[in-house]
């Protein structure tokens, strides 16, 4: 039998076959199309502060960053990123050897992943999760392995891990949990006896852990974002990801960061350098003053997000939809199935026609679809007089 030619070969190697356009792409053009309020993709409709973007400003105009900048990103930021590490959670790492500065925290994770995964190597990771996580897993020729949060109807909705499920996931082919707190898209934060768990099943385990830490200042209630990296055994184990985009609602801006211990910042710079080498150079100047604003700041940030996500919960409550209030992140998860609905996929293409607004089927988020199939995300990082809107507009399904 002949060889398959080079032309006849799929264009898309075998480790991407499973990952086509993004449903955030679908949705998002159905938004368009439709008119539709779009709470579907997780970006603010407004700017953060004033004074930060007027930084950036300042940088371009100064000719700082318009060049390439190091490698490891801007001394500046490096060293204010190891001042919030230090100040909000009493971890401290040293600025030139302990902090890398990416594209992103998307970059972050490709970056730590092909940096740390060898072909072959398990990573368990929490299900649902960020749809980069798969895509960075299989290029890294890694095997994922999912363990799922599952929803809990007692004493207020939320999705909880199961750390006995976690710990039976480990293999002697497991290289490295990757962990994602406060969680998207479940809006779970890990409780500090969740999180100590984890450490000491690593550190039993001598895994490796990826941390995706991006919502670290949206969280509400009683809840509190705690690092894994400061739990016993595990800052020389772990890869901690950072973003200013969700911090200070400038996603364009793409600047993401990592901490950890020399060894491992030094092979995810192996690995990021081949990626995008650098980065949003101006506007590393301007991140660096944004995470020295006063605490009033990440106070009044938490508090707007507060107000919005109650805001959009009680319209999708007064919709019919089952609310899981999140206790992180700017995502709320709903169960669709009290509206006599069962399938994520058909509810959310209709539900522009419907009733004008875009959400995103959590399916996606899932290997198990079938776990994700009747829940939908909406996302409140945006302006009020749009979430209320979207409340109107939603309140005529539960007719």
């Amino acid at each position: 039998m002949a060889a398959m030619t080079s032309s006849a070969r799929p264009h898309l190697n075998r480790r991407l076959a499973e990952f086509g356009t993004t449903i955030f792409a679908e949705m998002s053009a159905l938004a368009l199309s439709t008119g539709s309020i779009n709470l579907g993709q997780g970006f603010p409709d407004t700017d953060g502060p004033e004074e930060v973007r007027e930084a950036a400003v300042r940088a371009l105009r100064d000719g700082r960053g318009n060049q390439y900048p190091p490698g490891p990103g801007i001394p500046e930021l490096r060293t204010a990123i190891a001042a919030h590490q230090r100040r909000r959670y009493g971890l401290t790492f040293d600025p030139d050897t302990e902090v890398l500065v990416t594209a992103g925290a998307t970059e972050a994770i490709a970056a730590a992943l092909l940096a740390l995964v060898e072909p072959g190597d398990e990573v368990v990771a929490l299900e649902p999760y960020y749809d980069s996580y798969a895509a960075s897993i299989a290029m890294a020729g890694g095997t994922r392995v999912p363990v799922t949060l599952r929803p809990h109807f007692e004493e207020g909705a939320s999705f909880r891990l199961d750390l006995d499920e976690l710990r039976a996931a480990v293999t002697d082919r497991t290289r490295l949990l990757l962990i994602n707190t406060p969680h998207n898209p479940t809006g779970t934060v890990l409780t500090r006896a969740e999180l100590a768990a984890i450490a000491e099943l690593a550190v039993e385990r001598d895994l490796l852990v990826v941390t995706d830490e991006v919502y670290e200042h949206l969280v509400f209630d009683d809840a509190g974002h705690l690092p894994l990296a400061s739990f016993p055994g595990m800052r020389e184990r772990t890869v901690t990801i950072g973003s200013a985009g969700k911090t200070f609602s400038f996603t364009g801006w793409k600047v993401g960061w990592v901490t950890g211990a020399p060894d491992l910042v030094a092979a995810v710079r192996s690995a990021k350098q081949f990626l995008t080498y650098v980065a949003s150079g101006p506007f590393q100047y301007a991140v660096a003053e944004a995470l020295r604003l006063p605490d009033s700041y990440f106070a009044d940030f938490r508090a707007d997000m507060l107000a919005k996500r109650d805001l959009l919960a009680g319209g999708l409550e007064r919709a019919g939809f089952k609310v899981f209030r999140p206790a992180g992140t700017y995502f709320i998860t709903t169960d669709i199935r009290p509206l006599g609905e069962s399938d994520g996929f058909t509810f959310c293409r209709a539900l522009p026609e419907r009733c004008g607004v875009v959400a995103i089927p959590n399916a996606v988020f899932y290997d198990h679809r079938e776990q994700g199939a009747p829940f939908v995300r909406f996302a409140f990082c945006k302006r009020t007089d749009v979430l209320a809107d979207a409340a109107t507009r939603l309140k005529t399904l539960a007719a």
